[in-house]
């Protein structure tokens, strides 16, 4: 028996809690809603709900689909009636046989026709049927994230299952895919996980650009295809983002507090689409040698369309967009200290341009680099280094003296040298900003000579 609240819930007969809140509490977790099934009438069972405990209904749904909310706090209860003529019938209906286990109200006893109690002991996903993923093809991602979060395997019918119904998930709509993917995402064994998707075919049924990659041979650079190389790095950021103690220990707690929950869902969604464009750019030139142009571009104007079909948020789709749009910027940085043309300038700029966005997209870079594995580990060692100096200065320099106040504002351009406000102020700002950060000037009054000699050489 499940200690329910009496208090909160009416011991009303042909009434049951039922899904996912009933495997949680079996699995020792607090759920923060529930789903309840009435045989009666759902209205009724929600305001006596409500009333109990000062709680307020929401009406939501069509007519004939009605679902009455009731909300207590923190704490969500979903009302509805039976699917079905009884609850055995409703059980039956459902995704999975952990999730179609009921609670019943009024005798206090578990309901389960389906054998959930017994896959819930086995740690297992399985389907109710095979015709789950017809009904709803959500169903598809959702056994993943479900066995993500829960750490549970998905029982081998049930992925057989999947691999033959992997094309409806393009039935599904954008938003609801997103909010599976990106469940999945936030685990730190995703990887686990976006691998066995891609055994089923259900990876590249989602997002149907993977599949390109699947073949495209890269360069001498490179021992893997686009594709293998993909998931390489993808599973080199994960393991970078989990213990970023061990790979940056002198600015962890820096990285650490910088980057959250989402930052690091988004920068994991970035590496997972940043050579997408490489089948679309691929050129052979008259010595055999494979090449790329342009694929980061190309890569990140198609990201922005799945983005967009995925219903992300603006602020995701910039930040995924600058991630791969820029992401062979931290190499071009390395070629020109390598050839000892890499000025304090052109790091200063490289870190005006990028922003907050610095360190993720050198943690980007690191994966990329690793993901490699083309035997030439004294350059790609001596670029990690790099990245990791870069790094350094970025969070113990630049940032530092970033969030100091500027030594020329526009105040002073218009009352110390008389100018009317225009577009050249931003110039001009930005002009003493740079020289500043990258330490070619220290104080007002270098700034104040600057803006003199550049308004001399208009």
């Amino acid at each position: 028996m499940i200690p329910f609240n009496s208090n909160i819930f009416p011991k009303t007969k042909g009434a049951y809690i039922i899904g996912g809140s009933i495997r949680d509490i079996l699995l020792e977790r607090t759920p923060s809603d529930y789903d309840i099934a009435v045989k009666g009438n759902p209205e009724e069972f929600a305001q006596e709900m409500a009333l109990k405990r000062a709680g307020r209904v929401v009406e939501m749904g069509k007519a004939g689909q009605k679902i009455f909310r009731v909300i207590l706090g923190q704490h969500i209860f979903d009302i509805a009636a039976i699917n079905g003529v009884n609850i055995e019938n409703d059980l039956k209906q459902r995704d999975f046989t952990i999730n179609a286990m009921a609670y019943d109200l009024s005798s206090g006893e578990i309901i389960d026709c389906v054998g959930g109690l017994q896959d819930l002991d086995d740690r297992k996903i399985r389907m109710v049927s095979p015709a789950v993923f017809k009904k709803d093809p959500i169903r598809l991602i959702r056994a993943y994230r479900m066995s993500s979060c829960l750490e549970f395997d998905i029982d081998q019918h049930t992925v057989t299952a999947i691999k033959n119904e992997a094309e409806r998930i393009k039935d599904s709509a954008g938003e609801r895919v997103r909010v599976e993917l990106f469940k999945i995402l936030g685990t730190k064994k995703s990887y686990d996980y976006l691998s066995q998707m891609a055994e089923s075919r259900l990876l590249t049924a989602m997002l149907p650009d993977l599949s390109r990659l699947q073949g495209c041979i890269q360069n001498g650079h490179h021992i893997h295809d686009v594709f293998e190389h993909t998931m390489k790095a993808y599973q080199h950021l994960e393991t970078i983002i989990n213990d970023i103690g061990s790979f940056m220990p002198n600015i962890a707690i820096q990285l650490q507090q910088s980057m959250d929950d989402t930052i690091a869902v988004l920068l994991k969604c970035a590496i997972l689409l940043h050579d997408i464009g490489k089948p679309w750019v691929k050129a052979i030139d008259h010595n055999g040698h494979t090449h790329f142009y342009g694929h980061a571009k190309k890569s990140a104007d198609m990201a922005q369309k799945i983005s967009h079909r995925l219903s992300f948020a603006t602020r995701e789709i910039r930040f995924i967009d600058f991630i791969i749009r820029n992401h062979l910027r931290p190499l071009f940085l390395f070629t020109a200290h390598q050839k000892k043309t890499l000025k304090r300038t052109g790091v200063t700029r490289f870190f005006i341009k990028c922003g907050e966005n610095t360190p993720y997209l050198l943690l980007h870079a690191m994966a990329d680099i690793e993901a490699k594995q083309t035997g030439e580990t004294k350059t790609d060692s001596a670029l990690i280094s790099f990245i990791k100096e870069i790094m350094n200065d970025f969070f113990h320099h630049f940032k530092p003296k970033s969030e100091k106040p500027r030594l020329v504002t526009g105040y002073d351009l218009i009352h110390v040298f008389a100018l009317t406000p225009s577009p050249l102020f931003k110039t001009i700002l930005n002009r003493i900003e740079e020289a500043r950060l990258a330490n070619r000037i220290h104080n007002r009054e270098e700034a104040l000579n600057l803006v003199k000699k550049f308004l001399n050489n208009l």
